[in-house]
């Protein structure tokens, strides 16, 4: 059976720069095995989001 960890990633948009590094931050996280799989935003404009991520652990049995 498959096994995963997962990794939650808050991105505060409070900077013009903001989107640009949330998705630099998510890519460079793709790049080592990362897989987003939900964000979620504020009920507030502008505020920020919230990244869930996860990946499969490998070589591990359940």
């Amino acid at each position: 059976m498959k096994t995963f960890e997962y990794e939650i990633l808050s991105f505060p948009m409070d900077r013009k720069t903001g989107l640009i590094e949330m998705q630099a931050t998510l890519n460079a996280k793709g790049q080592i095995g990362w897989d987003v799989v939900s964000v979620s935003s504020s009920e507030y404009a502008n505020i920020g989001h919230t990244a869930f991520l996860k990946r499969e652990i490998v070589g591990q049995t359940s």
